[in-house]
């Protein structure tokens, strides 16, 4: 494949490493040793069995970071894929593989993006840094949470954060997300009493019991959302009971949900109204409840003001602020104080079969890396 730029080499490299979750694959080390050789001092910080690194140019503030993940979701049935997910390939100009725009084409646009602008600037302000995990397609636990939390014990702070998850929908730069709804699960155990179909009044069916409070949290209103995002929703993604046998009533049923949920909720408010739901029913239960981040939001200002010029100033189009999608590592990153930013190529294809990203795309992408930075660190 001749007269390849910089940033599509880059990325075929990477996404030739079978980085599925929590492996790194060596992506990593390829990263750490293209930001060593312009000056950033690396620290590796491996938590359980997750690779992370914190790297960072610069001892100054303002601090912009660059935020990702090397690890990708599995690639799933081989013959499904037109080319071997992990042997990347080019046809019409898209560059196939598993991770190509999630998020490994983000990842060599961010390097190349800093290599080109410390070539230019390299007495530039502030710091530039990067915070780089193989733990966010899985449980995050050991991920960018871990390393957010050593950088908080030593009042390390980040300033300014691009997370760069595939965030555009037609045309790269067309999306922003400027933040994210909470995202909140809980697994019901609703208990009965085990008994023969023919005698039920001997028995306690958990299901029977459990329907009405099902209903009135499938239909609550729980909010209606503001400005920035939609109503919170409630979404139940499993549900079991019974033993397999069609004359048993079950003892026991489980019920896995999930709240996605705006600023007008806490997790306090969502968990309170469930068990008030659940008593009124009169329910034999137990939640387990487990958050998996808080809902965040950055108002325009610096960092989305730099990242709105620069799509403008590379695609020659506006961009648009958005809240939509799922959670991303940026849910850790912005409680501290940053400002935080998702900005990446299109997510069409992103965990499906022939994963792609166009190569013209990771170009400007790093063009657009290049201008915010230029943006924030170099004096005007």
């Amino acid at each position: 494949m001749p007269n390849l730029s910089p940033t599509t080499e880059l990325a075929i490299d990477l996404i030739s490493r079978k980085s599925v979750t929590p492996e790194d694959a060596g992506c990593q080390e390829v990263m750490i040793g293209r930001l060593e050789a312009i000056g950033f001092k690396v620290e590796r910080m491996r938590f359980g069995e997750v690779d992370n690194f914190w790297a960072r140019r610069g001892s100054q503030g303002p601090v912009v970071a660059f935020a990702g993940h090397t690890d990708v979701v599995p690639s799933g049935r081989l013959e499904a894929w037109q080319s071997d997910p992990f042997q990347p390939s080019i046809r019409d100009g898209l560059l196939y593989g598993r991770g190509a725009a999630d998020m490994k084409g983000s990842l060599a646009a961010m390097v190349t993006a800093c290599e080109a602008f410390v070539e230019q600037h390299p007495d530039h302000l502030g710091s530039i840094a990067f915070l780089i995990t193989s733990d966010e397609e899985g449980i995050a636990t050991h991920g960018t949470v871990k390393v957010v939390e050593t950088l908080e014990s030593r009042e390390e702070k980040i300033d300014y954060c691009l997370v760069c998850e595939p965030s555009s929908t037609n045309r790269v730069g067309d999306v922003i997300k400027n933040g994210r709804r909470g995202s909140l699960n809980g697994v019901l155990t609703v208990q009965g009493k085990q008994g023969h179909v023919a005698y039920p009044q001997l028995a306690a069916n958990p299901i029977h019991g459990a329907s009405r409070a099902i209903a009135r949290l499938c239909t609550e209103i729980w909010d209606k959302g503001n400005d920035h995002f939609p109503p919170t929703s409630f979404q139940i993604s499993n549900i079991n009971a019974g033993t397999g046998a069609e004359n048993v009533i079950p003892g026991e049923l489980t019920l896995v949900f999930n709240f996605r949920f705006c600023t007008e909720q806490t997790e306090e408010s969502l968990k309170s109204r469930v068990h008030q739901i659940l008593d009124e029913e009169g329910l034999d239960y137990q939640i387990a409840w487990r958050l998996s981040g808080h809902p965040f939001l950055t108002p325009e200002g610096a960092l989305v003001d730099a990242a709105k010029q620069a799509i403008l100033e590379v695609t020659g189009f506006p961009t648009e602020l958005s809240t939509s999608g799922g959670t991303s590592d940026g849910r850790f990153i912005a409680p501290t104080g940053a400002q935080v930013l998702e900005l990446g190529p299109l997510n069409a294809t992103i965990h499906q079969v022939n994963e792609s990203v166009s190569v013209d795309d990771l170009d400007k992408l790093s063009t657009i890396y290049q201008s915010v930075l230029n943006r924030l660190l170099v004096k005007k």
